[in-house]
């Protein structure tokens, strides 16, 4: 832009000194020819006088001279004047020099009537005869005043020009920025308009060509983690997001998990065809959506063919519970025609959960559950509770908050660290990870308190605490960078998001080693929510990086991440989970790496547990990944 810039300048420079000089010539041009036509004015006037001396001589001698000669010397305005006759003096002229600059006479020696007479003239500069009037002056007046202008018009209408050239340098320098929207934004009537348009065009086809990319995304992911009939998650979706939910084979939070099984099926298709099943499972798994609305980390999945599967962490047992019966109550209150036996023909097994417990052990209760459910030969469902609840999970909301607002004010959040890991094996940076602790100096872990914190609206005040640890470990730890998880109540608190500001304000280098991270649920569920979208804008204008966490836990595209310009892209520990086993997941990070291949940013894999899965990762082209393999959590 600077070298743009100055070359714009030197062009407007070297116009302007063209028409200078071309005005300079025209006026000296102007001048020669004047004072060239003044001269030959006066020489033909002096040509007349001798004509005139050597017809009078001829006719009267030399005593006429002396009676018409002074007026026609006067009017000729000449200075001397001299008449000779063989070497005598015939007649003379003088005239006042007092005003007279001699230097710059004319003088004219002439013999006349064959030598006869010689004639001796001084004139003055015949230009110097010629004064300007009143109406040639305001001819030149006009003259220099037109030129004025038109040198005005054609410097504005040269600048006019090369400010499309301007137009294209800063438009090419947001392209080769990696700024394609706000390129496309800018005007684009500057000359030359066919290149403009030119760029437009290749730039709404870019744009379309990254949103298509986006859309073989979400049909990749769609093709291979949906059901095609219910379009909800299909058993390869249910078996990577619950291996994500467990760490070795053991759950890492509490919940429950549900199976819903319809016995009649068959006696459906038979009757309705497949069409008649799909409109059955339609309308059921849309009830059921609607009633899982308010948990954000629910798991909805078609586990067979007549057999949905639904899990719930974070859920108390009560809750669970409540759910149980009003899922089962929303869907026996659907219009289902043509069941065999309307009364005996939906069931539901509900297992609840605890950390540590396993996966396999898990599935068994629930679905003995279920079989308990239907061995009841009605619509019911059925709960298989061990009775083994953590004193944690059954504090109440009121608890909770009493809880979390204790550690706050005394300060009981601490952090843990774990590394991320380059493909190099040399540490990218940190991701910072909250706990807390009990008044008997029991860590709580965060899968617990976080929820409850969400709930009870003090995620930002914890979030704030946490910030403070990771900031003052920044100023005496020159090196390192962290990155720390932002919940949605914090992006869209103001009180939170000006702290932040000022505070990064204040330490504006620390902010350089900031990362951010956002949930990928948080982004596409609040894209029209303009406060979370100046929050992400003010922290990557601060300097600070962005990242976008939980890919790939939901079926959604993927263009939103070039859209708000994330940094880092965090794999969601489902599809990372035996990745080497699983072509469907490394299919996905195949096209996502591919749809962000020109973008500057960088993919990294959570929950890597084993050699094989982190190999796979770096052969697929992830740049770097964290997990109990690479580094355990440590605290800070």
């Amino acid at each position: 832009m600077k070298l743009t810039k100055i070359l714009t300048k030197k062009l407007t420079s070297f116009w302007l000194l063209s028409l200078a000089a071309v005005a300079f010539v025209f006026l000296l041009c102007a001048v020669m020819g004047f004072t060239q036509l003044t001269y030959n004015f006066q020489q033909q006037k002096v040509a007349e006088l001798e004509t005139m001396l050597a017809d009078d001589y001829q006719q009267h001698g030399s005593s006429q001279f002396s009676t018409w000669l002074p007026p026609l010397l006067t009017a000729y305005k000449a200075v001397e004047f001299s008449l000779s006759q063989d070497n005598q003096l015939v007649y003379q002229f003088d005239r006042d020099q007092a005003d007279i600059v001699k230097s710059s006479l004319t003088l004219y020696k002439t013999e006349l009537s064959h030598g006869k007479l010689s004639m001796t003239l001084i004139m003055p500069p015949p230009f110097s005869l010629h004064d300007l009037g009143w109406h040639e002056l305001i001819i030149l007046v006009i003259g220099f005043i037109s030129i004025g202008i038109f040198v005005r018009f054609g410097y504005g209408w040269y600048s006019r020009e090369l400010d499309g050239i301007e137009q294209l340098a800063q438009r090419s320098k947001l392209i080769l920025e990696g700024h394609l929207k706000q390129a496309a934004d800018m005007p684009t009537n500057g000359k030359p308009r066919m290149i403009n348009r030119a760029i437009s065009k290749l730039l709404a086809e870019l744009d379309d060509a990254h949103k298509e990319r986006g859309r073989l995304d979400q049909f990749i992911r769609k093709d291979t983690f949906l059901d095609k009939q219910t379009q909800i998650g299909n058993p390869i979706f249910f078996q990577n997001r619950l291996d994500g939910l467990s760490h070795n084979q053991k759950m890492v939070a509490h919940g429950v998990l549900m199976l819903i099984e319809f016995d009649d099926v068959d006696l459906v298709e038979d009757q309705y065809g497949e069409s008649g099943v799909k409109a059955m499972l339609s309308l059921t798994t849309e009830a059921i959506t609607a009633a899982l609305v308010q948990y954000e980390d629910s798991i909805f999945a078609r586990r067979s063919y007549s057999q949905l599967v639904i899990i719930v962490p974070q859920l108390s047992l009560v809750e669970a519970d409540q759910l149980a019966q009003r899922i089962l109550k929303t869907c026996l209150a659907l219009p289902f025609y043509g069941i065999g036996n309307p009364d005996n023909f939906l069931h539901l097994g509900s297992a609840f959960f605890n950390a540590g417990d396993l996966q396999v052990q898990l599935i068994e209760e629930a679905e003995m559950a279920l079989r308990a459910a239907q061995l009841q030969r009605v619509n019911n469902w059925f709960m298989y509770d061990k009775g083994a609840l953590d004193e944690e999970i059954a504090k109440g909301s009121v608890r909770w908050r009493s809880f979390i607002e204790n550690a706050l004010v005394s300060k009981r959040f601490f952090t843990l660290q774990q590394a991320i890991i380059d493909s190099d094996n040399q540490i990218m940076h940190y991701e910072i990870f909250s706990r807390a602790r009990d008044l008997k100096g029991n860590d709580v872990r965060a899968t617990l308190f976080i929820p409850m914190a969400n709930k009870c609206g003090l995620m930002p005040q914890v979030e704030r605490q946490v910030l403070e640890q990771v900031l003052f470990r920044l100023m005496s730890d020159n090196e390192s960078t962290y990155s720390i998880n932002l919940s949605l109540d914090s992006l869209t608190s103001r009180a939170f998001v000006r702290w932040v500001q000022s505070t990064l304000l204040e330490h504006r280098p620390l902010a350089a080693r900031l990362i951010f991270e956002v949930s990928e649920d948080i982004i596409v569920k609040n894209q029209k929510n303009i406060l979370l979208v100046k929050t992400l804008d003010m922290l990557r204008k601060m300097g600070a990086k962005l990242a976008v966490d939980n890919v790939g836990q939901s079926v959604v595209g993927t263009h939103y991440i070039q859209e708000y310009h994330f940094d880092l892209v965090k794999l969601h520990r489902s599809i990372v989970r035996r990745v080497d086993q699983r072509s469907e997941n490394q299919l996905f990070i195949r096209s996502l790496i591919g749809g962000l291949y020109r973008a500057e940013v960088k993919v990294i894999a959570e929950g890597v547990e084993c050699f094989e899965e982190w190999q796979t990762l770096k052969i697929l082209g992830v740049s770097a990944a964290q997990g109990d393999f690479l580094g355990q959590r440590s605290e800070v």
